[in-house]
């Protein structure tokens, strides 16, 4: 058993197709859209349950899941052989608020990815107002796929709209790189990137976010 599982529940399946691609997945995985009864099971194993949700579509749930997946396994290393940490991908829709809420009985902490847009605002307030927020579950909203050559005006009011919402956001911020878009077509997860200044860049976000929300070693 590999110490970190990533669970899809997106029925568009994006997840499922990144998944196959990669050579040496780091972690155990499947897709469960269809049996989300199945993530009952998880309440026997002892490990830390994560999902990841908003039901805005594109804001890089996916993506936020595989690579957090991915640097949480490459920090257990070879020294875990239990299972540690679960990652849950959920649907970006409304229409699949079910699987979304099914995600949530089973879970741990929640992690809101949001991009520095004005039209991802209202419906991610709504996924933590409405469906997040009932539960009781902590959260953090993550700002993701920030390109730095736009400068920080559009980051800022987005921190500035996170603070104005009460909602806890998370100091590392997701910048926006190539190496990100093309690596679901490639087959690789950003432990997997080539070792470039670029992909160290990239890479260190992800690593950075891991440490911040505290998935690693025995927590």
């Amino acid at each position: 058993m590999a110490s970190v599982y990533v669970v899809s529940l997106d029925p568009q399946a994006s997840t499922v197709w990144w998944a196959n691609r990669i050579t040496d997945l780091p972690f155990d995985f499947s897709q469960e859209h269809e049996t989300p009864e199945n993530l009952q099971v998880l309440r026997k194993t002892g490990a830390k349950v994560h999902v990841i949700a908003n039901q805005k579509g594109g804001v890089g749930k996916t993506t936020t899941t595989l690579n957090l997946g991915a640097v949480c396994a490459a920090v257990l290393g070879e020294t875990e052989k239990d299972l540690k940490h679960v990652f849950i991908d959920t649907p970006g829709s409304l229409q699949d608020e079910e699987l979304l809420k099914k995600a949530l009985e089973v879970a741990h902490d929640v992690i809101v990815p949001l991009p520095p847009e004005a039209l991802a605002f209202d419906p991610t307030a709504r996924t933590i107002e409405t469906v997040i927020g009932p539960t009781g579950l902590a959260f953090r909203v993550v700002i993701n796929n920030w390109d730095p050559r736009d400068g920080t005006v559009d980051l800022d009011q987005t921190k500035e709209y996170i603070a104005a919402q009460g909602w806890p956001g998370t100091n590392t911020v997701i910048r926006r790189y190539k190496v990100h878009t093309r690596a679901a077509a490639e087959g690789q997860v950003v432990t997997q990137y080539a070792k470039n200044r670029v992909a160290m860049e990239a890479r260190e976000d992800f690593f950075r976010l891991a440490l911040e929300l505290g998935y690693g070693g025995n927590v």
